[in-house]
């Protein structure tokens, strides 16, 4: 078959469209509202269809025909770290991905979110949604996934939701953690923290022999260019990391032996699976407020390639998957 179309919304840096990507989708449109994000995605792909709009400014007419319907709908809504007002919040944008869903009618969606709205306190809303998917003629199954199961050094569960026309395939399966432990992040950004001669780089590396919490990007209403909340920051601190703000550069040959480093902008996001040559557009923080929102490139391409399998017509449950999609560079 020829490869599948997808549209994406709220499609931010572009971490879920290069994974879907990846996975062997072409992109019908990504539409994002924010400025920066958009020019990321130009510069990165020049060939995509990037419109710079509000999805509630989106006919989803336009894209009748596309195999799936994609996004990361945003996430304050539903975060501990905010007010978690759900369908109270006017960046709930469930709705307005619903209306998108029945005027393009794709053969399937993928959603995601974060983990909280898996929560008792959000039952009621996600049964609301499941009735509305049922009654536009769709099965959904949602799951929690850590992205740590394929190959990404942090701690980043997300909830995914996927939903086919109809009734769900008996050929869908989600995909199973690679069974590979991932790389600390010492070991992912130590040729970082070493590329201006600090000497303190080795000694960092062993120290930071964990896995990263989750990054935090924050919102243009709330969040700055740090990892997140005090109780992130001090996870951070346990690996080696000083979680108050980014760095423009790596630690230098002056830098304190002992000193605890920043990351940069770079670093975050090869933590969050980025490829380098991914460049984000932007002043630090718009710049990090894009990788730290993305769906890591690797757990897009998980889960696309497992929908893809589906218009496939693959019965056979799908190998697990053995090496990240986008290995680290060391």
């Amino acid at each position: 078959m020829t490869r599948p179309i997808v549209l994406e919304i709220c499609a931010g840096g572009g971490g879920q469209a290069t994974g879907l990507e990846a996975a062997g989708f072409e992109l019908a449109a990504a539409v994002d509202i924010d400025r920066e994000a958009c020019e990321t995605l130009r510069h990165n792909r020049p060939h995509w269809n990037v419109i710079e709009k509000s999805v509630a400014e989106i006919n989803g007419k336009d894209f009748r025909g596309i195999d799936l319907f994609a996004g990361g709908v945003p996430c304050p809504p539903f975060s501990i770290a905010g007010k978690q007002l759900g369908y109270q919040d006017e960046r709930d944008l469930f709705p307005e991905a619903l209306r998108l869903i029945g005027e393009a009618r794709p053969r399937a969606v993928l959603l995601e979110n974060v983990p909280g709205f898996a929560s008792e306190k959000f039952s009621e809303y996600r049964r609301n949604l499941v009735r509305k998917f049922d009654r536009m003629g769709y099965a959904v199954q949602w799951r929690v996934i850590n992205a740590c199961w394929f190959g990404v050094p942090q701690l980043r569960p997300r909830f995914v939701l996927v939903a086919f026309q109809r009734s769900f395939p008996d050929s869908f399966q989600w995909p199973e953690p690679s069974g590979q432990l991932p790389p600390s992040v010492g070991d992912t950004l130590i040729d970082l923290m070493s590329s201006r001669d600090w000497k303190g780089a080795e000694k960092w590396r062993q120290k930071a022999a964990g896995i990263a919490p989750t990054l935090v990007g924050g919102s243009k209403k709330h969040g700055g260019p740090d990892l997140g909340p005090t109780r992130a920051r001090k996870q951070w601190a346990a690996i080696g990391v000083d979680g108050l703000g980014l760095a423009n550069e790596p630690p230098g040959r002056e830098h304190p032996i002992h000193h605890i480093p920043r990351l940069t902008v770079r670093m975050a996001a090869r933590i969050q699976g980025f490829p380098d040559s991914w460049l984000f557009c932007g002043g630090k923080t718009a710049a990090y407020r894009q990788v730290g929102n993305a769906l890591p490139p690797n757990v897009a391409f998980a889960v696309g390639n497992a929908i893809k399998s589906v218009f496939l017509g693959k019965t056979e449950r799908a190998r697990r998957l053995q090496i990240p999609l986008f290995e680290m560079a060391h």
